[in-house]
């Protein structure tokens, strides 16, 4: 394609409207260039640009100063002062050691509280704050039943600790006779009538059945703030609400001592007292139960769900006095023993295979037996003689085979027979 000025004109009709665009354009800017060297005379004159006045630029007005007061020609002094005027003392120099003290007061107010004042003559007296009224068990645990005194209220950390208390020393026995705990235990007051009950009407009379009155009770452990099994971090034990009891053992007045936990202690005893704790209270713990309670009895009045009720004490049977395993002593009395010579037993193998060989054959000698007396008989006699022979035979023969099979060669082995197992379809 060939392209040249002159055909532009033929292919863009707009040549004339182009060339008068330039030529206004040109005039244009002369006129700027020339505008722009005036500027700067004109602006020195008249204080303000041409530029800002075609695009409409706004200067700031200066202020008006105000006008300031007129200073005096001289500035007047203070007047000599007359020789009848007093004479002004200076300052001490405690005052001036004042405000710091002022400044320490606060200090010594903090150290030292404002004391109250002091009571009025015609003032009423205060009267102290009367102590809760007595619970219902309180009232019915008397000193005719225990020596039981009330101790205030224990608050420990989280949930340990109790209320109405009292401080269980000894239990009073229908006789007026006491049973003295050893050490005295902390419970609260439902648990403490349940103890001395249980002491009361069921120790007792176990006691008299082995003709003896009981005197001390072994108290392991009662109130202590501890977690269950004095694992720490475990679950708060109901000892840490002074709502258990650890029983090692009873004492009687005879100097008897009775441990619950010990084997040699009679079993209808041990279950005795079994049946009556069970009975009475909530949680029974005993050997056998979790591994912490094997040498003492735990005993206590948790409440559950349903009076939910756990009893767990396994009462062991005495262990032997001779172990088991071993065999008990030959008595000098007894015959002595007879040993069977080896020998003997070793001669009396080898018969057995001789024997055997020759009860083999002995059919043989059935068969010629049995032909001799076919022979003399007549032959109408011969066919009823001949299948007789046949049963016969055979069955010698089986019997033969059967003790060839149960009796193997001497110094040989029989190898293991297999079962086949039958193709079973379920």
């Amino acid at each position: 394609m060939n392209f040249s000025a002159r055909k532009a004109s033929r292919k863009w009709p707009c040549e004339g409207f182009g060339r008068t665009f330039a030529a206004m354009v040109t005039v244009a800017t002369v006129l700027l260039m020339l505008c722009a060297q005036t500027e700067p005379a004109a602006a020195r004159k008249h204080g303000h640009s041409l530029w800002g006045d075609l695009f409409g630029e706004i200067r700031p007005k200066p202020r008006r100063q105000a006008a300031l007061p007129a200073l005096p020609a001289s500035v007047p002094l203070p007047q000599p002062r007359p020789a009848d005027a007093p004479v002004v003392e200076p300052e001490k120099p405690a005052a001036a050691k004042q405000p710091p003290a002022e400044v320490d007061k606060p200090a010594e107010q903090a150290a030292s509280p404002p004391l109250p004042q002091p009571r009025p003559a015609d003032a009423p007296a205060e009267q102290p704050a009367s102590p809760p009224p007595p619970s219902a068990c309180r009232l019915a645990l008397t000193d005719a039943i225990a020596i039981a005194p009330s101790i205030p209220d224990i608050k420990g950390p989280g949930d340990c600790g109790g209320e109405d208390l009292v401080r269980l020393e000894a239990v009073v026995l229908p006789d007026k006779r006491r049973v003295s705990l050893k050490p005295a235990a902390t419970f609260r007051c439902p648990m403490a009538t349940a103890v001395a009950d249980w002491i009361r009407t069921d120790m007792a009379p176990l006691a008299a059945s082995l003709g003896s009155v009981i005197s001390d009770l072994d108290n392991f452990d009662s109130f202590d703030c501890r977690g269950r099994n004095g694992v720490t971090g475990a679950k708060l034990s109901e000892h840490g609400h002074a709502n258990a009891l650890d029983v090692r053992g009873l004492k009687l007045a005879n100097g008897q001592s009775i441990a619950l936990t010990d084997r040699t202690v009679s079993r209808e005893l041990r279950e005795s007292v079994l049946h009556s704790v069970c009975a009475r209270f909530s949680t029974v713990l005993g050997p056998g139960s979790d591994g912490y309670h094997e040498e003492h009895i735990h005993l206590d009045l948790m409440e559950r769900h349903n009076n939910y009720k756990i009893c767990q004490w396994d009462v062991w049977d005495p262990l032997p006095q001779i172990a088991p395993l071993l065999p008990l002593e030959r008595p000098e009395q007894a015959p002595p023993r007879e040993v069977v010579a080896k020998s003997d037993a070793t001669k009396s193998d080898p018969a057995k295979p001789d024997a055997d060989k020759s009860e083999a054959a002995r059919p043989d000698t059935r068969k010629s037996d049995a032909a001799k007396s076919n022979a003399a008989k007549p032959d109408a006699a011969k066919p009823n003689a001949a299948k007789s022979d046949a049963t016969k035979s055979d069955a010698t023969k089986s019997d033969a085979a059967k003790s060839d099979a149960a009796a193997p060669r001497s110094g040989e082995t029989r190898p293991p027979t297999k079962k086949r197992r039958g193709n079973r379809r379920f």
